[in-house]
């Protein structure tokens, strides 16, 4: 009898420990977002993935906010992950402001294991310090210095690759020009092979960066890793010699890797080589990679609109830096700060192309957005093509108008090629000076169209043509 008490009790116990967690789960469920996982395991990812493919990225989001009664958030299954997306300024907002308080950074499985700790995916305090010793080289006060490299490696890489072409395919071409940049300034690499031997690497990085991370040869993450870990040893033997080198010269060599050699945290603590090393690999890989697909995306929709072409060509800015300069002469930084049109023409670009295309957060606890609950450690989504192609912040957002960044530009967390918040891109001064000078030289040297007007642009996940965008050129001189 009294085992019979006893089972009856744990069964009562049980029977009602379910029902608390199934009320608690009917509760919370009608407070999380509207939206669907989709199919088991896979949730809505090869829909996801297939509007990228198809050049539309913002096509997925869009029929998902009209499906449930244009709400700015919902939620789905991406990757494995249950995923809340929230669209809009508000939205771009919440997510940039609350880092490190109700959200922090999170990345895929498979690019955390690529690079492993960096500024990319460190979070909290570790992403402070990481930040702090790396921007003292990439602030715009410093990289100014480097105008003149920047505007030489450029001239000689057009003077290699473009000159006396009647045709070329812009994007090899302009992803390796920003490889050799990336390589000059960061590591002060210039060999050929070792520059070439580099690029396939990571051009393999970036076939398995966003991949189910299964560790199986063949696989396009086992080559990722496999080309990773190359990369890996070759910056180990760099760094070593740099040792050597800069010990014997008394004199640092002025990149960012003798920068990381001897910077030190607030604690006084040096970067160990693995941190160097990390930091470097992933530098390399958006240094050129994003850079590379703006440049891209700018070339085509110069060909496409002439008549901004001409305005750029013909703007005081480029025409009267461009005569102004002696024989030999090189860009400064005053240069660079005329170029507001230009730059006003690489936002719209950015606008309607967006390098990158979002990024994920993590919720750190749970909270309300919106009315609606945000459990703990589902992953958050802001949108830069949903937010771009809005037509309250921007009027006829299809179109193409570098105007519409004069004056007070956008309004904030409406335009966000490169993040916000304390999660910003590191690289803007750096990408802003890649594009710029190859503009100002390109301009200068060639008018040019496209070959196939019709040329399909995939989103992989970084906007990239994909017959590699040849185009004619035709030369000329001021």
């Amino acid at each position: 009898m009294e085992a019979f008490k006893t089972a009856l009790t744990f069964l009562l116990v049980i029977i009602s420990v379910a029902a608390s967690y199934y009320l608690r789960r009917k509760r919370c469920e009608t407070k999380l977002p509207p939206g669907s996982f989709g199919w088991p395991f896979v949730g809505e990812t090869f829909a996801a993935f297939a509007a990228n493919r198809n050049g539309t990225p913002n096509s997925f989001i869009v029929e998902r906010t009209q499906r449930y009664d244009n709400r700015l958030i919902f939620k789905t299954s991406l990757i494995g992950d249950s995923v809340v997306i929230l669209c809009g300024a508000a939205g771009n907002k919440f997510l940039f402001s609350n880092e490190n308080k109700l959200v922090t950074s999170w990345w895929p499985k498979s690019l955390q294991n690529l690079f492993r700790l960096c500024i990319l995916t460190a979070v909290g305090d570790e992403a402070k310090r990481l930040r702090r010793m790396i921007m003292t080289f990439l602030n715009p006060e410093a990289l100014q210095r480097y105008v003149g490299t920047f505007d030489s490696v450029t001239q000689l890489h057009l003077q290699n690759e473009w000159d006396g072409k009647e045709m070329v395919e812009s994007y090899p071409l302009v992803k390796k020009y920003t490889f050799e940049l990336a390589c000059r300034l960061f590591v002060s690499v210039q060999d050929r092979e070792q520059m070439s031997r580099l690029s396939r690497h990571f051009n393999i990085i970036l076939d398995g960066v966003i991949a189910i991370p299964l560790n199986f040869p063949g696989t396009r993450y086992y080559l990722a890793a496999r080309a990773a870990r190359a990369i890996r040893e070759e910056l180990q033997l760099i760094i070593n010699g740099r040792r050597l080198v800069d010990k014997a010269l008394g004199t640092p060599t002025q990149d960012l890797l003798s920068h990381l050699l001897m910077a030190t945290d607030e604690n006084g603590r040096f970067m160990t080589d693995d941190e160097i090393v990390n930091n470097i690999l992933v530098l390399l890989f958006a240094g050129h990679n994003t850079s590379s697909c703006a440049v891209t995306m700018l070339m085509k929709y110069l060909a496409e609109f002439p008549d901004v072409y001409d305005k750029v060509l013909k703007a005081p800015e480029q025409r009267g830096i461009a005569m102004s300069k002696g024989p030999g002469e090189l860009l400064n930084r005053e240069d660079i700060q005329k170029m507001q049109y230009s730059w006003n023409v690489v936002a719209e670009v950015m606008r309607l192309s967006p390098p990158i295309i979002g990024t994920f957060r993590e919720a750190k606890t749970d909270f309300t957005y919106a009315g609606f609950t945000i459990p703990k450690k589902w992953k958050l989504y802001w949108s830069a093509t949903w937010t771009h192609m809005n037509p309250d912040y921007f009027v006829d957002p299809e179109k193409f108008n570098p105007s519409r960044f004069e004056g007070d530009g956008s309004k904030p967390y409406t335009f966000i090629p490169f993040g916000g918040g304390p999660r910003m891109c590191p690289g803007i001064e750096f990408a802003r000076l890649q594009i710029l000078v190859f503009l100002h030289n390109v301009v200068k040297r060639f008018k040019w169209d496209l070959v196939f007007t019709d040329e399909k642009v995939e989103f992989d996940p970084m906007p990239v043509p994909t017959k590699g965008l040849p185009i004619r050129l035709q030369s000329h001189k001021f």
